[in-house]
Parts: C-alpha cells; structure tokens; sequence
C-alpha cells in the first residue's frame, strides 16, 4: 500500500531548537526549570534524572524560543541522533539546549505516529543521510523540516499506534523483568551472607590471598588481529557479570606468548585493571573456557572459594564503590594492580555455603540466558512490526499470531522471574 507523504515542516507549527545559557553570559542553578539535553530522551520518555540541568526563570525567558510545551516531539539532533519523546501533560515547564529539536505539530500527523516513524529504517536513513558530514552527527531544523513523512488518513494513523503500543507495552513489560531478574543476584547474596559493609553475620575478613586465591596478569601487549581463532576477553566484553562477544577480536593462539599463562580456565575470575571499567568483573563460564585474556587481571580462585561467590562479592558496592574505588582515588588514575586485588578485604564464608550459592547463581543465569533469547526474539518481531506497518504489509492475521506468541512469552517469564524472587 502506497500512502501519500509530506514534508516534516508543512505539518508544524514549530521547528526549532536551543541553546546554552553561557551563550548569554548566564550560568546552570542548582534548582528551577529543567533544561533539556539528548540525554534527557531515553525510550520514548523524557527522563529528568540525577544529572539533569537547571536553569532560573530569568535565563528561561531569554530563552523564550526554546520553551518546551505539552505534546511538543523533541528529537536529539546532536551526537546521538533520533532518540525521541512526546512531552506528557504532568511535565513541568521545561527547556533545552541545541542537541535538541522541538516539533510541534499542526497539521494530520499523529504525534505517537510519527514517534513510532522515527524509529523505522526510512527515518533514521532520511536524517543520517541529513547529517551535516560524516564526522559530525549533527542535524539542522532546515533539515528536520524536510523529512518525508508517510500520511495516511488520521483513522489509520490511529489504528496503528494502537498495533504498536500494543507491542510497545510488551517490550516495556519485558524491560521490567530484566531489571527484577538483574536484582534476584545481589538480593540472595545479601540473603545468604549479609551486607558485606555491615558484616552483620560477622564473618571473618581476611585478605583474597590468605583464602588460597591467585591473582595474574593477563596480556599486556595483544598479540596480531585474526579473523579466526580465540576470543581474545578486553575491558570492553565485560559488563557486570556477563561476557559479551560484541566487538570481540580474535587471535591465533601461536601468537600468544606461552609465558604469559594467558588462557583462560572455567571458573577463573576477570577483573578489568585500567580504564573507563576498572574494577568491572566477569566469570569465565563453559563459553569462555580456553579464550585468551586481554589487559585485564585473572583471579583463580582456589579451593576455599567459589568463582560465584567471588564474582558476585567483587560487584558488591562494599568493593566497588568502597574498596576499588579508593584505591582508584588514591592513585589518582582509573587502575588495579594484582597486589591491591590480592588485598581485596574477603569474607571468609564456609565452602558449602558457598557451594549452595553457586547451585543457586547457575539457575538464575540459565533464567537470564532464557530472558536475554526472548528480548532478542521481542525486539527482532518488532522491528519486523514497524517495517511491515509503515509499508502497509502489516496483516491482521500475522499481527494476531505474533502478538499472542510475544504474551505468552511475557507471561511466562513473569511466573519464572516470581518463583525466584
């Protein structure tokens, strides 16, 4: 089906953007009216979080281009371009500076419509071809104003938002159990051995190296890039817990110095040691037996403890934000070295409490890897979604048969993710 289009701009009343309050000699406050930023736009949402700027009444009307009203559509248009929002009734008064643009619209254009546009493969090719070279991602409301919007009769604008909110409120729905399923981990450590800072079982405290753990070097120097061969683990694969094989390189195992004890073993423990993730800890599981470790420190943990216990106490605040972070502050730089991770203050828990743990670690990790399949499969049937409703191809019996597979699927991670907390 071949809906008639429009011009962004002949269906606006406004297009514009923001600016800096220091472009006008006027300085953030510490409270008063939000100012918006690209980070502000997260999920379709307008987020005013801890790191949110203020500006004062007087800089907010010297800024009267930029006022920000109910229904208005911001879109980032600076660095991160696309991310979107529709400003919602309870907001208050708000502005923002030139990352991002408001459109307010006027004519018959649906604005959770075009919010749902935004994010199919025509728009993001329309303002990525837009930008204003390949270096910078930068947009201009000149720009903005003359993307090609489809526009089909309100009525069916209508009908499809209401498809895809539909499966927008089960991708909402399935962001809920990932955050419940990130919190079941920390909650049964605390369960079973108490709040490390407080230490109200009363644990004996003894340095990671007296519990017979060893900490290593992995690679300094990588050795040659190759298209085959073993995953070579760097701080950018690791994240809380998990290993990811995004941006993974790989190398040749002969060209692995054999001195440097650099393959990794099942159970062993990565601490990333410099960088933006220092200090960030990940547990070579069966996937990762064998691969080669980056510049990164290797914890073998030793009879007395358990690679669960170990990765899940090292991602405690009580280490992170106390133990690593001094250290980090002390030397004034983002790093670790293996004698201040052999210092790590542990608590010295019994073996098969420990064991106990790790039983319970390895059921939840299976429910994560059964949650992360059907985010994917989520996300995957939603882009098919889009595609297939801003091409008309959107069938009522695919949508049916899909949808009824997406619930069931949310339905039964609800009852998984509530047995185990």
């Amino acid at each position: 089906m071949k809906w008639p289009t429009a011009r962004l701009g002949n269906l606006c009343s406004v297009v514009t953007k923001g600016t800096t309050p220091r472009t006008l000699g006027k300085e953030y406050v510490s409270d008063g009216i939000p100012f918006l930023r690209a980070e502000n736009l997260l999920g379709e949402e307008v987020v005013l979080g801890p790191g949110t700027l203020f500006i004062d009444k007087a800089t907010h009307q010297l800024l009267a281009r930029s006022v920000i009203k109910v229904d208005d559509v911001l879109i980032s248009i600076a660095g991160t371009i696309g991310r979107c929002a529709i400003v919602p009734y309870n907001m208050p008064i708000m502005n923002c500076n030139q990352a991002v643009a408001i459109v307010r619209i006027a004519g018959p254009l649906d604005r959770r419509f075009f919010l749902y546009w935004l994010k199919t493969q025509d728009a993001q090719w329309q303002m990525s071809g837009a930008k204003v070279t390949q270096t910078i991602s930068n947009l201009s409301l000149s720009q903005i104003k003359k993307l090609v919007v489809p526009l089909p009769t309100i009525s069916e604008q209508r009908r499809i938002v209401e498809i895809l909110d539909q499966a927008n409120a089960l991708r909402k729905k399935r962001a809920e159990a990932n955050a419940k399923s990130t919190r079941i981990l920390p909650a049964l450590f605390y369960k079973m051995f108490g709040d490390p800072a407080t230490n109200p079982k009363g644990w004996q405290i003894r340095p990671l190296s007296d519990l017979g753990a060893q900490v290593r070097y992995g690679l300094g120097q990588p050795p040659k890039v190759s298209e085959t061969g073993l995953a070579l683990i760097r701080a950018t694969n690791i994240s809380r817990g998990t290993i990811s094989a995004i941006s993974m390189i790989y190398v040749d195992p002969k060209d692995v110095p054999p001195g440097r004890n650099a393959f990794l073993k099942k159970d062993e423990v990565l601490v990333v040691r410099s960088g933006a993730y220092t200090g960030d800890v990940a547990q070579i599981t069966n996937e990762w037996e064998g691969c080669v470790a980056g510049y990164d420190l290797v914890i073998t943990p030793g009879k007395a403890l358990t690679d669960e216990f170990v990765e899940t106490y090292l991602l405690t605040p009580f280490i992170q934000k106390g133990y690593f972070q001094n250290l980090k502050a002390r030397a004034g730089q983002p790093h670790l070295n293996a004698a201040q991770v052999s210092a790590t203050p542990f608590l010295n828990v019994p073996n098969d409490l420990q064991m106990r743990f790790s039983q319970a670690v390895q059921s939840i990790r299976v429910l994560r890897k059964r949650i992360a399949t059907a985010n994917e499969n989520l996300e995957r049937t939603f882009a098919v979604m889009l595609h297939r409703t801003f091409t008309g191809d959107l069938t009522a019996k695919w949508r049916e048969v899909h949808m009824k597979e997406l619930q069931a699927e949310m339905e039964m991670q609800a009852k998984v993710l509530s047995v185990r907390a």
